[in-house]
């Protein structure tokens, strides 16, 4: 299969976000980009719901969720988004569950989760949503796995995993969910395990190769469960251990690929965004050794089997949450400063802005989050280990590190069309 040349990319902006929030998350219904709930500029959580059209370009606010929430799991059933979990106005993990039917325009309160959950890793399965793991209120990780029915509007619990965590990741293969890493505490997991739907059972497969954190995770075409790069050990920025590995699980051995077989990334990064697209491995941005946050981005070839170089973001940015659509990966938000052991308060309130985006326009803000936002107003607490990477994995505690934060913007890595699209928010 041919891929696309590395000389293909170029940066285009589109469209600004119609307002500035952190901790969000993304789901897509027929080629459309959802963004739902996250935290506003004082750290509160939102119950904003906007709409992204790539057809038209632009951004639509649509009813906003009953519940304010931050770092909820979402699944797409059909044409309605269910939202599940995360973290409310409390900074504590919710148990209320919504759906929001794209077609008919309104949200509606459905079975609530047999207790709160933040972390959750959620899966889509014959039309049923499926719930593994997640955080409770007492901060201790859980192993139930559980089902929703839209029909019946019932959550069933299904056998247990093995290795109790939250803020794992879920892939379904076949009838088969593979659920690896994750977290206890402040702990990075190896464990790596499978659920079969058929036979209602768990299978302990060999674990990771290392333990990492903040690395890119994704299936490839062949069936392959990939994990590239990721922090190793945290602490400071400067005494942190980045690596630039690549592990491969072939599903079909049931084994990890040797590492003589799997070609490393050019630079040690972690926090950065990653997919599988158009027959190559990409990554873009991230934390390294450098003192600064990386714009450098790199995708593999696989028949020349090495890493090259990719037209490097417009801004460097890190923690930032991402989606597929229609071979594009859309990165959302992200940090543009390093770390450090520093608290600061958000820079930069959203405020309105030109239609287009300059290249050199200013920097963009956090994403997605793993955990609830710090308690006070105007802060938002970023862990996990303290004063290392941007991207929360566990839920607060004490020694945080802080991070100076600015509004977030969209880059999109078309790689069809060849090009780098980056949509800003306004400014």
């Amino acid at each position: 299969m041919s891929v696309p040349s590395a000389h293909e990319f170029h940066w285009q902006s589109l469209a600004r976000l119609p307002s500035g929030r952190v901790y969000h998350s993304l789901a897509e219904v027929g080629g459309q980009m959802y963004m739902l709930g996250g935290c506003d500029a004082a750290g509160r959580p939102s119950p904003a719901l906007e709409l992204y059209s790539p057809e038209g370009d632009r951004w639509l606010s649509l009813p906003p969720m009953p519940t304010p929430r931050a770092g909820t799991a979402v699944a797409v059933l059909g044409k309605q988004i269910l939202v599940v979990g995360g973290v409310g106005d409390d900074q504590r993990p919710l148990k209320v569950v919504e759906v929001y039917n794209t077609e008919e325009g309104r949200w509606r309160k459905r079975s609530a989760l047999r207790e709160a959950l933040m972390g959750v890793a959620i899966i889509v399965k014959d039309g049923r949503a499926l719930a593994v793991g997640g955080m409770g209120a007492d901060l201790l990780p859980r192993s139930i796995l559980q089902q929703y029915d839209m029909r019946k509007d019932v959550w069933a619990l299904l056998p247990p995993m093995p290795t109790p965590r939250y803020d794992a990741t879920a892939h379904l293969l076949g009838n088969k969910i593979y659920v690896a890493g994750g977290r206890q505490c402040k702990r990075t997991l190896k464990v790596f395990e499978v659920y079969d739907s058929e036979t209602r059972s768990w299978t302990t497969l060999p674990n990771m190769p290392c333990k990492r954190s903040y690395g890119g995770m994704f299936w490839d075409s062949s069936g392959r469960l990939c994990l590239l790069g990721g922090l190793r050990k945290g602490g400071g920025h400067q005494s942190s251990k980045f690596t630039k590995n690549v592990n491969i699980f072939d599903t079909n051995q049931g084994s990890w690929l040797k590492s003589e077989d799997t070609v490393a990334m050019k630079t040690k990064r972690a926090d950065f965004a990653s997919a599988f697209l158009r027959g190559r491995m990409v990554v873009a941005g991230g934390l390294g050794h450098q003192p600064s946050v990386l714009d450098t981005v790199e995708a593999f070839h696989p028949q020349k089997r090495k890493w090259e170089r990719l037209v490097p973001m417009a801004m460097p940015r890190c923690s930032a949450s991402s989606i597929v659509i229609r071979d594009r990966l859309l990165v959302v938000g992200g940090v543009n400063q390093a770390p450090s052991c520093s608290v600061s308060r958000p820079r930069h309130a959203p405020s309105r802005g030109p239609a287009m985006l300059r290249l050199e326009a200013p920097p963009c803000s956090v994403s997605r989050p793993r955990h609830a936002p710090s308690r006070g107003p105007a802060m938002l607490r970023l862990e996990a280990p303290p004063c290392s990477v941007s991207r929360p994995r566990h839920a607060p505690s004490q020694g945080p590190a802080m991070l100076r934060l600015k509004f977030p913007c969209i880059v999109s890595h078309d790689i069809a069309n060849g090009t780098f699209i980056e949509i800003n928010m306004q400014q």
